[in-house]
């Protein structure tokens, strides 16, 4: 009796798929660049830029926003440099409005180590021992709001007063009245600026943490306020937090 004849069935090599998808990888990002620069616009040059360096971000540097030279790896800002500009940029915008709007003496603008802060004294905002933003500010406070959208980083808004003793029938004392100045403030920047709530904290320290002397009538204006900061993602080092600290 013959014995049946057992076929082996032969294993396919598929190695041949790496290099193949690699080719198409490849194809893909030509393909996209030279429409892209067939268009001559450079917002989408950008874009496909972006991807371009995704797509080989194992390589040594990134085209620039023309598409024409590359950019060594090395002299792209790292993430808390990018956001230093940013700020940098919002401080800039948000002095020019105050500028323009007459508020000068009494809105202050610095970009320290914490992050970006913004200082507002209680006078444009808000009557005498009481907690309703004015009408008259909302302008600035708008503008404000468009300026923090430039940034998703979270901010604090935090209420201070002199140590002027209150006591009403709305506040029973100076940290009621300076939570509640915060409190507004960030409502305002939520319900009218359409920031997101999940963003914000606030405090109240009443008169507790003055930066001038109470002692005068001018200290004790200076420190009726609300602070809006701004909070950095990325700490800086030590150099760049000392040139921050001047600003």
């Amino acid at each position: 009796m013959s014995k049946k004849k057992v076929h082996h069935e032969e294993h396919v090599d598929e190695t041949w798929l790496i290099p193949y998808a690699d080719m198409l990888t490849l194809l893909l990002a030509l393909f996209i660049v030279m429409f892209a620069m067939s268009k001559l616009d450079n917002e989408k040059m950008e874009k496909v830029s972006e991807q371009f360096n995704i797509i080989f971000s194992g390589g040594s540097g990134v085209l620039d926003k023309n598409g024409t030279s590359l950019i060594p790896m090395d002299n792209l800002p790292t993430l808390n440099e990018q956001e230093e500009d940013k700020m940098t940029e919002i401080k800039q915008s948000i002095e020019e409005e105050i500028k323009s709007s007459g508020y000068s003496d009494k809105i202050s603008v610095t970009l320290g180590e914490k992050g970006l802060g913004i200082s507002i004294q209680d006078v444009v905002l808000f009557n005498s021992g009481k907690a309703d933003v004015l009408g008259n500010v909302h302008p600035m406070l708008l503008h404000i709001s468009e300026m923090l959208k430039g940034l998703d980083n979270d901010i604090k808004v935090v209420g201070h007063t002199d140590n002027v003793p209150i006591k009403t029938s709305q506040f029973r004392s100076n940290w009621d009245l300076s939570a509640m100045r915060a409190i507004n403030v960030m409502n305002f920047f939520i319900d009218n600026g359409g920031l997101d709530p999940a963003r914000f904290s606030f405090e109240g320290y009443g008169q507790y943490s003055p930066k001038y002397d109470n002692s005068t009538d001018e200290g004790k204006a200076k420190n009726r306020r609300v602070e809006i900061i701004l909070i950095r993602k990325y700490p800086l080092d030590a150099n760049e937090s000392d040139k921050a600290d001047t600003n």
